[in-house]
Parts: C-alpha cells; structure tokens; sequence
C-alpha cells in the first residue's frame, strides 16, 4: 500500500516544514515506531509499493491490467482539495467517470499520453504545498500541468524518495533545537490495555461480548514498549521522555510497565479524565467545560511505586482543527481558535494553564483547501504573536509546572468515547482476537520442540506483533469502512497464516477465509414516495414516512470525531414542486439552534447554489437563496409569482425549496450538505464528508417506486 510513502511526501515532511518558518513555535511529534520502520525501508532498504511500481512502468507499455490499475487507484486523493485545483487532474478524473462507468468501460477514452499525465499528477498532487513552494522542478511540473514524458515522471518520483530520506533527518533536526518534542508509541501500535488483559474492555463496557480467550499478553506488551524506545534512542541519540499510548489507551495497569521503562509523561483524552474523576470534568450540553480548573492542567499517576505524569486532551479543540475548520477561511479560523484559547484563560483561576491539543498529524489535511498551508500559517503566526498566550510542548511545561495533584485511579479506556468498543467486542473484532490467540498458542508450543531455528522463530513472533497492532481492528466491525476493507482482512490473516508457514506447518482453514462479513452501510436511504409536508417546524410522523434518511454519524474512516455535534438525523424528500428537508437535533430544535447563527444548506449540483436559515428566535425564520453569482434572492411570494422559499423552526427544522428556484429540472442531479454556522465558522456538518445526492423526480416517480 502507497499510504506511508503519499504521507511522507504530504504531511510527515509538510508538518515539520511548517515549523521551520516560525521558529518560536513549539510543537510535541509523536512518531510510531512502524512507521519509522517503513520510512527507513523506502530510504535506506529500497522498498517500493505496488502504487510506485505502477507509476514507473511507461505508459506506452502498459498491460490493460496495468491501465485499469490506474483507473481504479489514481484518483484516490480528496475531490475538491486535490483533484479539482488541477485543470489537468480534473479533466482525467471527468474523463474516468467513476460512479457511471467501470474502469474497463472509461478506459477506451484514455491514451498513453493520459495514462501516463494521470501517473504523473496522482503523485505530484499529494506532494506537500510548502516542497512546491521552494523546489522549482516541483513548480515547473505544476506548472507544465500535461503531456509529460517518462523522464518528468521518474525525475518526480525520484523526488518522492528524496523527500521521504529528509523526513527522519529533519525532525532530528528540530528535536536537538528543541523546537518540537518526539514521543513515541508501542512498537507496531497496539491497545496497549487489551494486550494487557482483554476484561479491561468491561470497566468502561460491562456487558461486552469479549473472545474466547479474554485474558492478556503481558510480555508482548513489555516487548511493544520496549522495542519503541530502543528504536528511537537508536534514531534520535536519546530515549523519548513521554508516549502517545496507541489512540490513547491507558489504563491503571500499565504504569508500572512504562515506569520501568523510563517513560515520564504520557497523555490520553479529557473524557478518560472524567471517568477517573467520576464526572468531576465533563461538558454541559452547549459544549462547556465544567469545572475548567481540573482539566487544564496535569496530573500525576501512581502505581507500584512508579510515578508517570498525565495530560488531557481538549476534544473540542482538537476535533475543531481535525473536523471543522476545514470549510473556514484560514484567518478565521485561526482567530476562533485564539478566542477559545482566551476564553480558556479567563476560565480558569491559575496563570499557567496547559490546553492539549492533540490530533492525527496527516489525516485531515487532505480535506483543506491548500493542503492546510493558509490555516497552519495563520494559527502559528496567532500562537507565536498573541499576549497570554504561548506555545510549549508538554515535557517543557511538566519540567516547569510539575503537577500536584494525583488521580486515584486511572480509568482504562482511550480517546475516542473512552472505551475500546472499536477494537474489541464486535464479531469481527473478537474473530479477529480469537485467531490471534490460536496463532500465539502454536506459536509458542511450537517453539519448544526442534528442530526451529532461531531466526525462523524470530520472523514467526515479529508477525504476531504486526498483527496485534490496532489499525486492523480499527476496520474490523462497523464502526469505520474504506474502500481497502477487503485488502486489509486478507493482509492480517496473511500475517497470522505466515506463522504457520514460516514453521512448516499449514495454517488452519478459518485463516483462508474473510473476517469482514458485512455490507458496507450506505450513506442513506433514498426518497420512496412524494411528500405531503406542511413547513411548520412540527414532529408529524407521518409527513416524513416516505423520505430519505441520513443518520448523522463519523464518516471520515481515518479519523473519529469524538465531539458530539448538533445534527442528529437529516430527512430529505420531495413533493412534485420542491425539495423538502428536514433537521433533528437531540433537543427541541428551537433550544438546539439558540447558540448558532445560521442553518446553511449547500448544493454542488446545482453548483453554487445556498440557501440559508437565520433569526431562528423569531417566530417565522429568514430564508435567502444564494446563486451562482453570489446574489442573495428573497424568498419569493405566490403574489410575485416566484414559487416561496419556506423555513420553519419549532421541535425540528423544516424547509422547502422550490426545484425551480435551484435551476433544475426532471432527472437532473441534487446534491447537497446541511450545516451549522456560528460567528462566521462551521460548528456542524452534515454528512461530514460528501454530500447527500438524489435525482430531481418526474411527475410518475410515485409510480415508478411502485412498479419497482
């Protein structure tokens, strides 16, 4: 798989470059150990991926596997941010047509000099923004934008390899300066809790289904962590003092084991913090955060008389940089993220407070325009520039602040719903665990007989460990799914089945088929029938009966969003004249909307097109429709003989759009997104990627429903 190199190229190198612009930033990295491992593999070993492979085969001479290779994954990049800023990339990505015809279809319109601009810009669109910005061959490939030749292509994925050789160095580089702070993580990273014991699920679980074998590994455990931090010293020149545990899951019964193995610092999620203080810290329904004074600040843990320091991490904080300031203008965004810092600071009593902000460090950046280079700037130059205010990473404020106060206990869950339900107690998840467990047992029996030797039995333990790393589980069960879900089944049976082989014997038949048994779920449901609504903002059950649905859930399989948004569940239908939607919320919709400004619901087919929802305290709500053009319509009127524009906001929210006022007619496409706006920025949206799509109905659409 091509994720470590595109990353590499994009974020892992783009992260630590925006640091070297502003100087007097401070930033704590955290490195996983296999990652590095695979970065060294590209630089220092050779290693390649099929996706790399791909790309330098010339294009005159590709099989037609080869081309529908390319059809199929080259276009796995973000839409808007990565695709459609490239007029070159964008002409390919229509000319594929993916959605309406099947690769083997598209491909009869692509020659050799496509294929071979499409290996080209697949590559060069996922290179970090700031390496173009000073890298002039980078610039004269943008822009020359087509008909490039091989020596174009090699020449850039020669620079992939340099580019992923600078990223070790570089970091090196600003950890000896002092500049950023590296931690570390548990070698291949594992729930660090579960391979102690699996019955840890239950404290924040208690009537989970666990598997078979539920009890732990503790001496895998042991070698996780202490692998980690001999790689580092061997990387870095020195031990790392603090540890990101994998998705920050912690529990009371790991402190022994990273005390003994120098770990000083580790840090976990501000709702792990609420349950070991049993809701002390916790958030009221408008988000705030109830007794502030707990949670911005550090603590220490206690255990068998090793003593580690804690930091929480604000969600809401995080999650705003991770989720939603994506769809803001870059300056403003970094504005409301400097106001919520000092609204912090005036929340608290104490003059040194600690905000952690922690977050996956390449993952959302694919989803802002410029790769996040306006917004990163921006927010820097505000954490650098701003009274009050100033950037540390966490072992330089533990050094300076050491903490007082000790937690009692440390509840055992992670940072997303502080629990461990994605990795553990779905059917898929403890298949998963079960057939690890078998392998693990063979594997040890099998070791105390002759004749194994020893480097085989080496290779057969160093797959077990890549298979208790979490990111397999992380696609297992149904609460994430990507278009790989099937390649990354077969690879973590294939580890376990390499157990088997590397011993001699054959692995057990239940390796040779899939763990992924269900459908993936759609985004929603489809419209049946038409809708005979009345706008008023009232729940009628029955107005709705026919509509579609969008229950409002994460939708990015990469990352989670462990904030809660507004949005509950989105109805959407028609009646012969007008697209109807409906808004729920988890409250009266009236209470919910009192901290917002605006209901916004966005269309990218018909391009342009918004229509927005305000003054929701007064007793009938603005409406307006945007065009194209930016012009703001009044909502119309039957006296002015403009179909109206209704809105309506009571215990849910109502509105009805006129196909007539969107431009569009009979079989044409709909494609829209709801969301929440307060004070300029997105608090909510819904679908958190993507858009809702249906088809404007003709007047038999009740008709055709029925016949199907």
């Amino acid at each position: 798989m091509p994720w470590v190199r595109l990353h590499g190229v994009k974020d892992y190198y783009g992260m630590a470059a925006h640091l070297e612009e502003f100087p007097e930033m401070r930033c704590t990295i955290n490195l996983v150990p296999s990652l590095l491992l695979q970065l060294q593999a590209y630089s220092e070993r050779g290693a390649s991926d099929r996706y790399l492979d791909m790309a330098r085969r010339p294009a005159d001479g590709l099989s037609e596997s080869d081309s529908l290779f390319l059809l199929d994954h080259f276009f796995m990049a973000n839409t808007e941010h990565m695709i459609r800023p490239h007029r070159r990339y964008a002409e390919l990505h229509q000319k594929r047509a993916a959605g309406r015809n099947t690769a083997k279809e598209a491909l009869r319109r692509f020659h050799a000099r496509d294929l071979r601009d499409l290996q080209v810009w697949f590559n060069l669109a996922w290179i970090h923004p700031l390496l173009s910005e000073r890298d002039a061959e980078l610039r004269a490939l943008r822009d020359k934008g087509r008909h490039f030749t091989e020596d174009d292509k090699n020449r850039l994925l020669d620079k992939h390899l340099e580019i992923l050789r600078a990223i070790i160095p570089l970091h090196k580089k600003l950890a000896d300066s002092g500049q950023i702070e590296l931690t570390t993580t548990p070698y291949f990273h594992p729930i660090l809790p579960l391979l102690l014991d699996k019955r840890l699920a239950r404290e924040a679980m208690p009537e989970v289904k666990l598997p078979r074998h539920q009890g732990g590994y503790p001496e895998d455990a042991a070698v996780h962590v202490a692998r980690a931090l001999e790689q580092h010293r061997e990387i870095f020149g020195q031990a790392p003092q603090g540890m990101w545990p994998a998705e920050g899951s912690v529990c009371q019964a790991m402190l022994p084991l990273l005390g003994r193995h120098g770990i000083r610092w580790i840090a976990t999620d501000e709702e792990v913090l609420g349950a070991s203080m049993q809701g002390f810290v916790n958030r009221d329904s408008r988000g705030h955060v109830l007794n502030p004074d707990a949670l911005y600040r550090p603590y220490k843990v206690t255990e068998e008389g090793h003593e580690l320091r804690i930091v929480f991490r604000d969600r809401a904080l995080s999650d705003m940089i991770g989720f939603h300031y994506q769809r803001s203008d870059p300056i403003a965004a970094a504005e409301d993220f400097i106001q919520h810092l000092r609204n912090i600071g005036q929340a608290v009593t104490s003059n040194q407070a600690l905000a952690s902000v922690i977050l996956d460090g390449e993952n959302c950046w694919e989803h802002y325009p410029e790769g996040g280079v306006p917004f990163l700037r921006a927010l820097y130059e505000r954490c650098t520039r701003s009274s009050g205010i100033r950037p540390v990473t966490i072992g330089e404020f533990l050094d300076k602040h050491p903490p007082r106060d000790t937690l009692p206990r440390l509840f055992a869950g992670s940072w997303i719903h502080r629990n461990f339900a994605i990795w553990i107690g779905h059917e898929e998840d403890n298949a998963a665990w079960d057939g690890l467990h078998q392998a693990r047992e063979y594997l040890r029996e099998r070791g105390k007989q002759e004749p194994v030797s020893a480097e085989r039995l080496r290779r057969a333990w160093e797959e077990l460990y890549i298979a208790e790393g979490s990111d397999w589980f992380w696609w297992f069960g149904d609460d994430h799914a990507s278009a790989q879900d099937e390649l990354f089944d077969y690879l973590f049976r294939k580890h376990l089945q390499n157990i088997y082989h590397l011993l001699g014997d054959a692995p057990p038949a239940d390796l040779g088929k899939p763990i992924k048994r269900h459908v993936q779920r759609a985004l929603h449901t489809m419209p049946r029938a038409f809708l005979d609504v009345r706008i008023d903002g009232r729940r009628t059950f029955f107005e709705w009966l026919g509509a579609g649905r969008y229950l409002c859930h994460n939708e990015r399989g990469t990352m989670a969003m462990t904030t809660p948004g507004a949005f509950k569940e989105i109805y959407f239908g028609f009646n012969p004249q007008a697209l109807l939607i409906r808004v729920d919320f988890d409250s009266r919709a009236r209470a919910a909307l009192k901290d917002f400004d605006c209901l916004k619901i966005g269309f990218t087919a018909p391009a342009g097109y918004t229509v927005q929802v305000t003054s929701f305290a007064a007793t009938s709500p603005a409406i307006t429709l945007s065009t194209q053009q930016g012009k703001a319509e009044a909502p119309g009127s039957v006296g002015t003989g403009e179909a109206p524009l209704e809105a309506a906001i009571d215990h849910i929210a109502e509105v009805a759009i006129p196909f007539e006022r969107l431009g569009v007619k009979e079989g044409e496409p709909i494609q829209f997104f709801v969301e929440l706006l307060q004070g300029g920025q997105s608090r909510d949206r819904a679908p958190r990627e993507g858009t809702i799509a249906l088809t404007c109905p003709p007047p038999n659409f009740e008709q055709i429903m029925w016949d199907v």
